[in-house]
């Protein structure tokens, strides 16, 4: 069992990392908890606007990585989820939101946990403090509760330092084939071999590395642009920094080789010489496949996609018919009552001489008064409890309107994810082919392409160049010393014009015989013109 961990930030690019399907034969999502979102992107971003909402901490993130040994029997899922129970209880992570996903490569499974350092409640994050220390002494006694056995790397190394590869590291061997520890064994055998700068540079050179200087006095570039420092890839802990120092700067000072830049530009132009990476058709296969699994996987995004607008369509049909339908029946319920009212009355109606007594009496007329106020009033009350309803008609209608919207934008969210995942896959599969290549290229070598020829036309265009010079300082002294015009006449005129602090006269001027014109002087001209007029008669006196 080794796990490895860090604080880390960039949610977004985890997330895009551990579902990659390319570099991963297996990728299943296990766990998602503590967010509203289900998917990775989702609560990565969610843990992430809580930590700039509630606190100032930018390491948002505790990614924990676990290999276990593959030569030991492979783990359950139980003894996974007891080693990471373990880790947040020691870690102080325990509730904390956390998302698992397990990966399967080169058949072997391991596992990958993120938890959020965000305490939401109490505004602040999770302090981990030697966590390193807390993994170790976790993993000690996961190894003894489940009889496993532990790497010779939990033994106490003396100079205590990780073996652990840096993330650079990696990307180079991803890059060319070659680990550190081949790069190491190359360099210290051109060392060992070597009994002069000279000696040690031509050989660097034929195992395919430039020496130049960068913030360190002396790097090597690589056929392939990758950088490393030169005293960390001699592994002879007798060599220090100040003897390569020592043995390199009289034949090769630091300020004699070229930038590290440069280096990268004369490799590059070596490496497409040699390289000419062109697809054939096994990659152009790779390329078709990965296309069709993306397309595979992107179809049941577009599927949901057509579900989501087919619903709701639905929704809105069906929350514009039940409220058409409550309307409608507020409606009838007030004209029903309305004819029953007028019914009513009609059969209370009086006649004869009650209804001529009434009328002479005037309570007809107070009858009619008392009916048009219940008239009024149930009116009134109808009309708003219309409006009423037409507002919250309204707040159901936009209501629903946002959450189709936030639907879309979930989404639309996991679609640009999916977009993220396809772009990381396709960067894969190219490295993998241009590592195959280049491993392809070199053949049965264990070394990288010798960039000697590079370091032989970098010697020829400066001798070259020396000797151009050489040349015309011969030609300029023997050419003074035998009275012979040089190639470049010196013209007296010019010169003295210049000498004057006068602009020098264009031919086409002063061949039409007009006399030149004086420039204009500065005061600061004209101060030094005079200077230099009475140092030259103090002289003469």
């Amino acid at each position: 069992m080794i796990p490895f961990a860090s604080q880390r930030a960039l949610g977004q690019d985890l997330a895009t990392h551990l579902l990659n399907a390319h570099d991963n034969e297996m990728v299943e999502l296990a766990e998602v908890s503590g967010a509203i979102a289900g998917d990775l992107h989702g609560a990565f971003a969610e843990w992430e606007a809580q930590a700039h909402a509630l606190t100032r901490c930018e390491n948002y993130l505790y990614s924990l990585s676990v290999n276990p040994d593959p030569a030991q029997d492979p783990l359950t899922r139980e003894q996974y989820f007891d080693y990471i129970d373990r880790v947040e209880s020691k870690l102080g992570l325990t509730g904390q939101p956390r998302a698992v996903v397990f990966h399967e490569k080169y058949g072997r499974e391991h596992c990958h946990v993120v938890w959020s350092r965000i305490d939401a409640d109490n505004e602040k994050a999770v302090q981990l403090a030697f966590d390193r220390e807390k993994l170790m002494m976790v993993t000690r006694e996961f190894a003894r509760d489940h009889g496993l056995e532990l790497p010779e790397g939990y033994s106490k190394n003396r100079d205590g330092k990780s073996k652990q590869h840096s993330l650079y590291e990696m990307h180079q061997e991803r890059s060319t084939g070659f680990s550190k520890e081949q790069r190491m064994e190359q360099v210290t055998d051109a060392w060992r071999a070597s009994d002069s700068p000279n000696a040690f540079v031509q050989a660097l050179a034929e195992q395919g590395y430039i020496l130049a200087t960068g913030k360190r006095p002396y790097v090597l570039i690589d056929l392939y642009g990758n950088m490393n420092a030169l005293p960390k890839l001699i592994d002879d802990k007798s060599v220090r920094t100040k003897d390569i120092r020592a043995f390199l700067e009289k034949e090769y000072p630091p300020e004699s080789l070229p930038t590290v830049d440069e280096a990268r530009a004369l490799a590059e132009r070596h490496r497409t010489e040699i390289e000419g990476y062109v697809r054939n058709e096994q990659q152009a296969d790779a390329l078709a496949e990965l296309k069709r699994n993306q397309a595979e996987r992107r179809k049941g995004l577009e599927q949901a996609q057509t579900v989501l607008k087919q619903r709701q369509h639905q929704d809105r049909v069906a929350l514009a018919g039940n409220q058409k339908a409550l309307r409608s029946a507020r409606r009838a319920a007030y004209l029903m009552q309305s004819r029953r009212l007028r019914k009513e009355r009609e059969v209370r109606k009086t006649t004869g001489l009650a209804a001529f007594l009434g009328k002479v009496s005037g309570v007809e007329l107070l009858k009619k008064q008392l009916n048009k106020y219940q008239d009024r009033k149930r009116f009134q009350h109808y009309r708003e409890a219309r409006e009423a309803l037409t507002i919250s008609q309204a707040a159901e209608h936009k209501a629903l309107k946002r959450r189709h919207e936030m639907q879309i934008l979930d989404l639309r969210r996991k679609i640009r994810a999916l977009e993220k995942i396809e772009k990381r896959e396709l960067k894969s599969l190219e490295e993998f082919l241009r590592r195959e290549a280049r491993i392809q290229d070199r053949g049965s070598r264990d070394h990288l392409p010798s960039l000697a020829p590079v370091l032989k036309k970098t010697k020829e265009k400066s001798k070259e160049e020396a000797r151009e010079a050489a040349e015309d300082a011969r030609e300029e002294f023997n050419a003074a010393a035998s009275g012979r015009p040089r190639t470049k006449p010196i013209d007296l005129k010019k010169e003295f014009d210049l000498a004057a602090g006068n602009e020098p006269v264009e031919e086409d001027e002063s061949d039409s015989g007009e006399a030149p014109k004086p420039a204009s002087e500065s005061k600061v001209q004209r101060y030094r013109r005079r200077r230099k007029r009475d140092q030259d008669l103090d002289r003469g006196r």
